[in-house]
């Protein structure tokens, strides 16, 4: 009988319109430095509006990236996640070279030290990351903002799932700068109405 985890997954993360959330060699200008453009419409929280980055992050104590977002990370001008215990799922990355970080080598052994760590929420970032905790029932909730723009290629959000995930809708809020955040929870089958 496998024991019940005791904290909750969660994912924040923009895409453009079409799904991408990055272009091919990772670059993320388009989302980072978006062209000023007044004519958008102002800003609505909605009912139920999704949290923002910093109501997500309080009750955060573990981030899960994958070693693309990780590289990304590190052209950043400083570290941005001091406050987590960050977790980098890689099978090729070495242990030990970044004091920052712990090197895992599959969402196994990252759902092991979790669990270990008596983690409470953990943030999860990065397609492939995200669809492999998806593949593993691992993800409670999604907070996706969609920023005004296709880019037309890229690196997907979503990769290959066995089957089907369904969501609840729980808010929408428009941002600035045209942005769109809504936020679902992701249903388990034993949730369903039978």
């Amino acid at each position: 009988m496998t024991t019940p985890r005791t904290w909750r997954a969660s994912v924040f993360i923009a895409t453009s319109i079409d799904g991408y959330i990055a272009l091919p060699d990772g670059d993320i200008d388009w989302l980072t430095d978006p062209p000023h453009e007044p004519r958008h419409v102002p800003s609505q929280p909605g009912e139920h509006p999704p949290p923002d980055y910093e109501q997500f992050t309080a009750g955060i104590s573990h981030l899960v990236m994958g070693r693309g977002t990780y590289d990304k990370v590190l052209t950043f001008d400083s570290w941005p996640y001091e406050a987590f215990r960050v977790l980098v799922l890689s099978t090729t990355l070495p242990d030990g070279d970044d004091p920052r970080i712990t090197v895992v080598r599959s969402t196994t052994d990252a759902q092991q030290l979790l669990d270990d760590d008596r983690a409470t929420g953990v943030y999860v970032d990065g397609g492939q990351v995200l669809t492999d905790f998806l593949r593993h029932g691992l993800v409670d909730e999604l907070t996706i903002t969609r920023a005004p723009v296709i880019l037309g290629q890229g690196l997907p959000l979503f990769h290959d799932l066995p089957e089907q995930v369904r969501l609840v809708h729980r808010g929408t809020a428009s941002l600035g700068a045209g942005m769109v955040s809504t936020r679902y929870d992701v249903t388990r089958d034993d949730q369903h109405e039978r």
